[in-house]
């Protein structure tokens, strides 16, 4: 992915430096009425991915954050406040659906905190290319899922939105690798 790409993405209706995005009561629906069992499989299916996958991600970003102040931790806890306003996201989809987060979510829980916390330990470098290698797979799966599940016009602006936050960590990751860590 080059810086070109993410500029495509981001000349949407989309702004990368809001972390979370406001939510009303009136955006708030019951969704899936009148929609095939095969739309809504595909859905739930997407819907739980996108959820498990965001879990990992908070906990990634939450076990890199080290107990010292710098530039690196400020990105560091922004990504993570906006990974769980991605989380919030899906688990409302989820519910507005009627479906249940998934319940083996516990394993990804453990696998964010594996790469945060051995990240972490080995430094600032191996956080940031973490962080780049994680958010570029985030991207290739809400590429895969948008391409391939039938989405309401609502969730599929949520994923979309919630894509180009992953262009940005990518490239906000990589400027502070080339810069030398961002310590």
């Amino acid at each position: 992915m080059t810086g070109t790409d993410f500029e495509l993405k981001k000349s949407g209706n989309y702004d990368t430096s809001i972390i979370r995005t406001q939510v009303r009561i009136e955006d708030i629906r019951v969704r899936g009425q009148g929609m095939s069992p095969a739309r809504l499989k595909a859905i739930r299916k997407g819907l739980l991915t996108l959820h498990t996958l965001e879990l990992m991600a908070v906990n990634i970003y939450k076990f890199q954050i080290a107990g010292k102040s710098g530039e690196l931790n400020r990105h560091l806890i922004a990504a993570m406040s906006n990974e769980m306003t991605h989380y919030q996201d899906f688990q409302v989809k989820l519910f507005e659906y009627g479906f249940r987060p998934g319940l083996f979510r516990w394993m990804f829980w453990i696998a964010g905190f594996v790469f945060g916390t051995l990240s972490r330990l080995l430094g600032a470098g191996k956080i940031l290319k973490t962080g780049i290698w994680v958010e570029t797979k985030a991207v290739e799966h809400y590429g895969k899922l948008l391409q391939t599940v039938e989405w309401d016009d609502d969730t599929r602006k949520v994923i979309e939105k919630n894509q180009t936050d992953e262009f940005g960590h990518i490239m906000r990751w990589k400027k502070l690798l080339q810069e030398g860590g961002g310590r």
